[in-house]
């Protein structure tokens, strides 16, 4: 299936008419962007489409437009369809384009109980319309962009309105409408996750334990990630975190025993040899060692930690998640989406201290639980607790 013909906007000029024309279309708006993750070091969008009935299919550039707020004031007075809402929302929010209402199609697939809710697999499932995802995981800040990519963007973001309408009305016949508002409006308030104070801890993960280790890796680390911000590259192609541990791990004595490493991988692990090195060597040498992670007080501790460390917390865990799943799959809605896992999570580490149904709906509404979710699986959670009593 090819998408209708569609407008590629690259300049201002371009955007003030695309906008007047989108204003004077009709019903919602489909809104998707491609992105170069995997390739590039920031999320930005290097293309925002936009499709509304009435206007047809406007596929925006944006390395070559200044200011979005024409385009922002077009797309107000209905709701923004998008699938998979959370992906997209940063890197428009970053260029100044924010919802209002917002359409979930992805996740108005998971509550529907979908198999499958890839965009592909729904449009089939629902529209009996099938998509190439060819070019999906493209490198999409390469300029010009190829005429084919722009097609299959083109008719992802066309498909979006009518894809829209299929979810709602399979919402509203199982009852789940209701469900889905409360979830797409908890998307569009959600806030920002917070970056960790030490993010190279993760690339250590449980082999790197000693603190001169730990130190050769956050150092490692932050000499890629400077390396990959003034280039603007994904920090993992020019070395992975696989070649990191593995350069850690073998503590290589001079740059030619880095270099010999056939682990020490990554296209520039040899054109950047005497930066990684510099590196390991201030590792090496640095009184500045870190220490354990840090963890704010009275915050809980990593679930993984439980069995060993907090067993009645484990135990209730195990229950709850139990409960949840078979709740899941009579409401055929995932237990994810069901309850949030942290909001079990939180339930069972921290319970009401007299557990009716009244109490634990409260201490879920304290963890984020929506309405919906609360209504459904207090009443149920709580026999956890006193079939423990």
């Amino acid at each position: 299936m090819s998408a209708e013909r569609w407008t590629l906007v690259t300049d201002q000029d371009e955007l003030h008419d695309a906008s007047r024309r989108i204003a004077q279309g009709e019903g919602p708006f489909g809104v998707d962007t491609e992105r170069a993750s995997g390739y590039r070091y920031s999320n930005r969008a290097y293309l925002v489409q936009v499709y509304r009935r009435g206007a047809g299919t406007f596929l925006f550039d944006p390395t070559g437009i200044s200011d979005f707020s024409p385009l922002a004031s077009a797309l107000t007075g209905d709701e923004w369809v998008l699938h998979a809402a959370d992906q997209d929302l940063p890197s428009l929010r970053e260029i100044g384009l924010d919802p209002q209402a917002l359409f979930d199609t992805e996740l108005g697939s998971r509550l529907l109980g979908l198999e499958r809710v890839g965009l592909g697999y729904v449009t089939a499932e629902l529209l009996d319309v099938t998509l190439e995802k060819a070019h999906s995981a493209a490198d999409w800040s390469t300029r010009p962009l190829p005429e084919p990519w722009l097609e299959y963007a083109a008719l992802d973001v066309a498909l979006l309105p009518d894809l829209r309408d299929a979810v709602k009305h399979a919402l509203e016949e199982q009852g789940k409408l209701d469900y889905a508002f409360q979830e797409f409006d908890a998307v569009l308030r959600k806030a920002p996750k917070p970056k960790p104070e030490d993010p190279w801890r993760k690339v250590a993960g449980n082999k790197l334990r000693s603190p001169r280790q730990l130190a050769m890796v956050r150092e490692l680390w932050t000499a890629r990630d400077t390396l990959a911000k003034s280039k603007d590259i994904a920090p993992g192609r020019l070395i992975p975190d696989a070649s990191i541990v593995a350069a850690v791990l073998a503590n290589p004595r001079s740059p030619e025993d880095l270099a010999s490493l056939k682990t020490f991988r990554g296209r520039a692990s040899r054109t950047e040899l005497n930066r990684w090195w510099k590196a390991i060597l201030r590792g090496k040498t640095t009184a500045q060692l870190p220490g354990p992670p840090t963890r704010a007080p009275n915050t809980m501790p990593n679930h993984r930690a439980w069995p060993q460390r907090f067993p009645d917390a484990a135990e209730r865990l195990s229950e709850l998640r139990a409960v949840a799943t078979a709740e899941s799959e009579r409401q055929h809605i995932p237990t994810e989406n069901l309850i949030p896992p942290s909001v079990l999570r939180g339930l069972a580490w921290e319970p009401p201290a007299i557990a009716t149904p009244e109490a634990v709906a409260e201490r879920l509404s304290e963890l984020g639980a929506r309405p919906w979710q609360i209504g459904i699986v207090a009443p149920i959670l709580c026999t956890v607790f006193v079939d423990n009593e």
